[in-house]
Order: C-alpha cells, then structure tokens, then sequence
C-alpha cells in the first residue's frame, strides 16, 4: 500500500523540514507500506537530506519532460533522477491551471520512465464530465494517451492516482462516495488489462485522492481495487496525515491476518 502526502505550494523549507522531523517522530517503519512526501520543489533537496530513507520516499510535483536545455525556470526529470522515487504527473491541477494536454502528459510519463522514476500517473474527470455521462471516456483517453510510449513492465512499475477533480477541495471538493471511486478505479484496471494485458493490470497500483482526510480514509482504503491514497490538504497536518498512515497500516496487518500470514 502507498500513501503519497502531496504539501504543493504549501511550506517553505524551514517549514518543510520541521514537519519532516515531526513526521519522523510519529511514523514507524511499515513492512508492505510505503509513505511518499511530495514537497514544493525548492525543499526537495534540504528535505532529501533529513528523511529516514526507510521510512519515507520522495516525489517529484512536477517536471519538465526535455532532459536539459534553455527552458528558463523548469527542472527536468534527469535532475530529479538523483532525489526522488516518484513524480506526480498530470495533477487536475496542472491540466487546468497550467492548460497541461494529454499530450504534454505524455511526454511527462515517459521522460519520467526514462530517468528510472515512478510515474504517479493522476487521472479524473470533471463535474460537468461525469454529470454528462463522460467518465469513461475521459479516463480512457487519459489513460490511453498518457500510457502510449510505454511497454507492459513500465505499466507494472508506476502508480495511477485516480482523482476526480469535482471532489478535489481546490475545485469544489464534493466527497466522491465509495462505491463512485471503487468504479472508477475496477474501470482503470479494466482499460490497462485491455491494453497491457492481465499481469500489468494486478501490477499497477491505484491510489485515490480527492479531499482524502484521516476521518474517511478507510471507506476507501478497503476498495477492492484500491492500493493507497493520495492526501493534499490533510497531509500538510501532520496529525492527520500519521493517522491516515496507521489507518492503511492497520488495514495491511487485517489483510495478512485474513490471508494466514
């Protein structure tokens, strides 16, 4: 299970490294559960030096998909290679506020692919989309177009954070239930069985974000296709970011138990 706490353009790096530190001192190393940070750009490398690396994996919010070159203020996934595991791609956030194409998150998966970092791979549709009967429609060509340069082991290997942007707090944040995520979700599983076939599907791993808080994290953390969560707002409270963590630490120790581990 992966629970991923994206802080975007929240905390400068004093601030950073002080909930680095507070996390740490509540945080226990997990076996089967990983716990990823993704702070703003600027308090990656300050951070990446006081992490306890088995504790915690960085990420990436954002990287430029040229490997180098005269783009002026971007940062390429060849200089992140050497600090983080993962990178968030695709955030609704990205797409709407920086007009991000599909074709621009292409690019951004398969530059992050080459330099050995994991895609987190961020899909959803809108309120007006869902309400038009589009969801399927948008997570496939989402999906489709953001997967294409990529073989059936890269699939195996990154992360698809499935993020409706209606129940995301920055665009209105109406709680997605349940059982909309946990369709939307088998849905994604169903399209790269499709396209890459059954072992990549069971490989992948989905996550959910959209206002995901330490109060009902585990309506979707039990989803049947659901691998971990994505938290935005809650994880920027380190109070309730450790108690998502020991949410999807509890559900792990279940899990083995049901399977006699």
């Amino acid at each position: 299970m992966l629970i991923v706490g994206n802080w975007k353009m929240h905390l400068n790096v004093h601030e950073s490294s002080l909930m680095v530190h507070r996390l740490n001192e509540r945080i226990a190393t997990h076996r089967d559960l990983e716990v990823a940070l993704a702070p703003s750009m600027i308090a990656l490398q300050p951070v990446s030096l006081e992490i306890d690396r088995r504790k915690f994996r960085l990420a990436a919010q954002n990287g430029f998909y040229k490997d180098e070159g005269a783009y002026t203020g971007e940062t390429s996934f060849t200089q992140l290679r050497e600090l983080v595991h993962y990178a968030i791609i695709g955030h609704s956030e990205r797409r709407i506020y920086f007009n991000e194409t599909l074709e621009v998150v292409r690019d951004k998966v398969t530059a992050a692919v080459r330099n050995k970092i994991t895609p987190i791979l961020c899909i959803g549709e809108t309120y007006e989309e869902r309400h038009g009967g589009e969801t399927k429609q948008v997570l496939h060509d989402q999906l489709t177009t953001a997967l294409s340069d990529l073989t059936a082991s890269d699939i195996e290997d990154m992360v698809i954070a499935y993020e409706p942007v209606w129940a995301i707090s920055t665009f209105g944040g109406v709680l997605a239930k349940p059982y909309e995520a946990a369709e939307a979700m088998q849905r994604i599983r169903y399209e790269i069985e499709e396209l890459y076939g059954k072992r990549a599907a069971g490989m992948v791993r989905i996550i959910y974000g959209g206002s995901v808080d330490d109060q009902i994290a585990r309506g979707y953390l039990e989803l049947p296709d659901c691998d971990g969560a994505m938290p935005g707002a809650a994880s920027l409270n380190y109070h309730k970011f450790t108690a998502i963590v020991a949410t999807a630490y509890q559900l792990v120790q279940e899990r083995r138990k049901e399977h006699g581990e």
